[in-house]
């Protein structure tokens, strides 16, 4: 897939009394472009979650290589880079002022609302198709 960019500035709630962005917000801005990409590719998480689909993070992964700034601009590079119908993964590289700063990832499975499995492809084809394609890019 393609990479998705999602570009924000650094609010000053988001940083700790040196302006450098608190490291948990890592994990939200890694949501932020995620929800993104979707909404762009088509596949609003809002929408899911109407039809029925739950879709929990099953792990995170943020490395730290160079602080991001109060009141600096910030692209986070996002794609998809596994589906197999029942879990995805995404993976981020955080930019700021030219330079890469942090990367990670997220893993995420399927649920119905009864907090089961969903085997996309049986039961949303249209949405697994679409995901395949993003990957296969």
């Amino acid at each position: 897939m393609e990479v998705a960019v999602y570009r924000r500035k650094v609010n000053y709630y988001e940083t700790d009394q040196m302006g450098v962005v608190h490291h948990s917000n890592y994990i939200r801005y890694f949501e932020e472009a995620r929800i993104d990409l979707m909404e762009k590719v088509g596949l609003p998480y809002a929408d899911m979650e109407e039809n029925g689909l739950i879709i929990p993070v099953l792990s995170v992964e943020c490395h730290y290589g160079k602080p991001v700034l109060f009141g600096k601009d910030f692209e986070v590079h996002s794609r998809l880079v596994k589906f197999d119908g029942l879990k995805m993964e995404f993976v981020y590289e955080i930019w700021s002022e030219g330079q890469l700063c942090t990367t990670g990832n997220s893993k995420h499975c399927f649920l119905d609302k009864d907090m089961k499995p969903v085997r996309m492809k049986r039961v949303y084809p249209e949405i697994f198709q679409k995901m395949k394609e993003l990957v296969e890019g």
